[in-house]
């Protein structure tokens, strides 16, 4: 009984979003109420305990609307000022083709987003800019979500590994490194075919026509560059360790798929546009405007974020200067929301789009106009999200109750551990994923779960490393499937209340992945 009632967190999204095909606002609002009611009367938390973890979901909600806010924003912006106008152009030097696209904008910029900034940010800001290449809302907000996947193991420079485990025992940096360099290893046998997978959705569920020659005569050329991207990974995480894995490996990945795709090595000589939004028209008039001018906003974008996270004096200022923290909500020691302003990818965004109109020599109305239409574009989400984040904090604080029970999610994976037993190798990654989908974070999902990890690898004499590498890597998977990545995805390409669809989409993509992720632990524990 206790173990359905934990459960509910995912079975009630599961069935009104998914199954029953009902927005967000609707279907997160009643799996909202139903957890809410279940906590107090089955679980023994206690009406003031709910309160504060709906007050923290509430304010969690206006954290993210912020990034979503200057995500949207600043595409906005730069539609108005013609630089995204410029930026297809720049892509469509590169190559035309929207499988090479999707690989460039939705995996590899994306990968270098995430690398910077991390808590969703990624989707937010290359679902936009696929929508401006051509593609339609739907393939948008599916491939970026998948997309930003392998990158998230070290999201924000390395907070997954270095916050997520740090409830390990003896968790120091070595230790953090040796993590990282697992996550890469295990993820040779995963986070290489995202390319792939990229290329395969693109074609067979977003295509105009399915045949599948369009997949293998890419192949070639997707398993190159994602195997780029994991090997430089591994690299990176043994030279210099985990903070800047995603970062590198990102840029080396552009580097070579760029020059490749420019060059037209290992691609098909046609060019597939088959994907493409009905009525769309490539621009063909060619634009005034500076390539490096068009994308500077997106180079502030990316060099704020690491100075912000990077440099000591700089990241004190931003974390403290103007600081919204909500600390022990009602007085319940430990029920916390942080909103650091200064230091929100959100802020940085907007100043981006500041910037471009002085960067671009373009009137400052073009800011004005598209904050208008940002704010309008949000307001769904907004509502999407105090729901959905009412119900991921009443269920992780479900530990303070008057039943002496552990919280939900322990309950769940401690029942997981007993039912699936020696074979816990393959099921972590999957409770690193479940984490995710619940709380909406890889390092929520980490921090919330490693310690069981952790006990579950001893009992079962399996290396300890390993299985944290595989929960780290399930958060990350986790992410094309979460709830508030989704709803955040769908808010930036005008699909608000289509999130049961995004997710129909995006968890086969998302339990392959755990798949292969089990695969490569197997294979690395067995030479070990």
């Amino acid at each position: 009984m206790l173990l359905l009632v934990a459960l509910s967190a995912i079975i009630a999204p599961f069935v009104f979003v998914v199954i029953l095909r009902m927005s967000a606002l609707k279907g997160m609002f009643f799996s909202a109420i139903i957890v809410i009611v279940l906590a107090f009367t089955a679980w023994g938390m206690e009406g003031n305990v709910i309160l504060a973890s709906i007050f923290q979901g509430t304010h969690k909600a206006f954290t993210i609307l912020l990034i979503l806010f200057g995500a949207i924003v600043l595409l906005n912006t730069l539609k108005h000022t013609g630089a995204v106008k410029r930026i297809n152009q720049g892509f469509q030097s590169i190559s035309g083709d929207m499988r090479v696209q999707v690989v460039l904008v939705a995996f590899l910029f994306g990968s270098l987003i995430e690398g910077a900034a991390g808590f969703g940010t990624p989707a937010a800001v290359t679902g936009p800019l696929m929508l401006a290449l051509g593609f339609n809302p739907l393939a948008a907000a599916v491939l970026a979500l998948v997309a930003d996947s392998s990158a998230v193991s070290y999201g924000a420079v390395g907070t997954p590994i270095q916050v997520g485990l740090s409830n390990i025992p003896n968790a120091d940096l070595s230790f953090f490194q040796e993590i990282g360099v697992k996550i890469a290893t295990v993820d040779m046998f995963a986070g290489t075919f995202i390319p792939s997978i990229l290329v395969i959705m693109l074609v067979l569920i977003f295509g105009k026509r399915k045949g599948l020659s369009a997949i293998f005569e890419m192949l070639p050329w997707t398993l190159l560059v994602g195997l780029t991207y994991t090997s430089s990974a591994l690299l990176y995480a043994t030279l210099f360790g985990h903070e800047f894995v995603a970062i590198l490996a990102s840029l080396t990945g552009l580097a070579f798929a760029a020059f490749t795709a420019k060059k037209g090595w290992l691609l098909p000589k046609e060019q597939w546009k088959d994907a493409l939004q009905d009525g769309f028209k490539v621009e063909t008039e060619k634009s005034n405007m500076g390539l490096l001018t068009a994308w500077s906003p997106y180079f502030v974008v990316v060099g704020l974020l690491l100075i912000t996270r990077i440099l000591p004096p700089v990241k004190e200022f931003t974390l403290t200067a103007i600081n919204l923290t909500w600390n022990n909500i009602l007085g319940i020691e430990g029920i916390t929301s942080k909103w650091e302003i200064l230091y929100s990818p959100g802020t940085i965004l907007v100043l981006a789009a500041v910037l471009a109109v002085f960067f671009q020599r373009q009137p400052f109305s073009n800011f004005t106009k598209a904050t208008k239409e940002s704010l309008f574009s949000i307001k769904n989400a907004g509502l999407a999200l105090i729901s959905t984040l009412a119900l991921v904090q009443v269920f992780t604080n479900s530990s303070i109750n008057i039943n002496d029970l552990v919280s939900m999610p322990n309950y769940i994976a401690q029942a997981l551990a007993v039912a699936i037993g020696p074979a816990w190798l393959f099921a972590a990654p999957f409770l690193g994923e479940l984490g995710a989908f619940i709380t909406g974070s890889a390092t929520v999902s980490t921090l919330t779960f490693s310690p069981i990890q952790y006990s579950i690898a001893e009992q079962t004499g399996l290396d300890t490393n390993i299985v944290l590498a595989l929960q780290v890597i399930g958060g990350a998977a986790g992410n094309m499937i979460c709830v508030h990545n989704v709803v955040a995805a769908s808010a930036v390409v005008g699909l608000s209340g289509k999130e049961g669809t995004i997710i129909r989409k995006t968890l086969i993509p998302a339990l392959l992945y755990g798949v292969l992720a089990g695969i490569g632990g197997f294979v690395l524990i067995s030479f070990m």
